[in-house]
């Protein structure tokens, strides 16, 4: 069953102030969390040829340059849509209004999957000044992601988004997406968590979420009038 309360609130908390998604990237590199996986990488030979095959196929997608600014804004922007085809034009303004006033409710989504590629390259860059010192972090950040631990996250989080929702995998995989998602899995879970609850348990149980974003939406706004 999904968490409803859980899950509203942690929307609510994006929407009303995106900032809030640079606390939630894991960005380019974790380098404790990609030794773990290297280390079960290189004990886990039930899946080896699997993980060969995956890596194959982020080779071909760096050579296209999959890692840029553009391809996680297009990811995140993609997972949005996805959750915005489950709520009624009507529903988006409410929930959306509250970001900002200067623009439509529905384009501020736009400003979320901005904040987040924002924060997946200034940590990415910042972690490569950390190492390296001056050049290009993203050619860095490609390079590495071919080898070791961050390789390894990234396959193996594409795994766990196929097992776990497959609707989101289906979504990104089509172009590589799916091995960028570990990037800013955390800062898009909600929206994902909210995706896969209509998917699973249908759309009353969606809505029942998005009501409790409204709720929580308006009992802010009166707080304010009262500031």
């Amino acid at each position: 069953m999904a968490d409803i309360e859980g899950i509203a609130r942690r929307i609510y908390d994006i929407v009303i102030s995106p900032d809030t998604v640079t606390g939630l990237i894991n960005g380019g590199l974790s380098v404790p969390l990609d030794y773990g996986y290297l280390v079960y990488g290189i004990f886990d030979t039930d899946t080896r040829y699997e993980r060969e095959t995956e890596r194959i196929r982020m080779m071909n997608a760096i050579k296209h340059d999959i890692l840029n600014y553009e391809s996680i804004v297009n990811a995140v922007k993609l997972i949005f849509q996805l959750f915005n085809t489950y709520l009624a034009e009507s529903e988006q303004d409410k929930i959306y209004r509250s970001v900002t006033t200067s623009i439509v409710g529905r384009l501020s989504t736009n400003i979320i999957a901005a904040n987040i590629a924002k924060a997946v390259i200034e940590k990415t860059s910042f972690t490569y000044v950390v190492f390296k010192g001056k050049g290009n972090p993203i050619a860095f950040l490609s390079t590495i992601l071919l080898f070791g631990g961050m390789a390894e996250r990234s396959i193996r989080t594409s795994d766990s988004l196929s097992a776990e929702t497959p609707e989101i995998y289906e979504l990104l995989r089509p172009r590589d997406y799916d091995l960028l998602y570990f990037l800013f899995a955390n800062a898009i879970q909600p929206f994902v968590d909210a995706i896969h609850a209509g998917h699973t348990e249908g759309k009353s149980v969606f809505h029942k979420i998005i009501k409790r974003v409204e709720e929580h939406l308006n009992i802010n706004n009166i707080v304010g009038s009262y500031e």
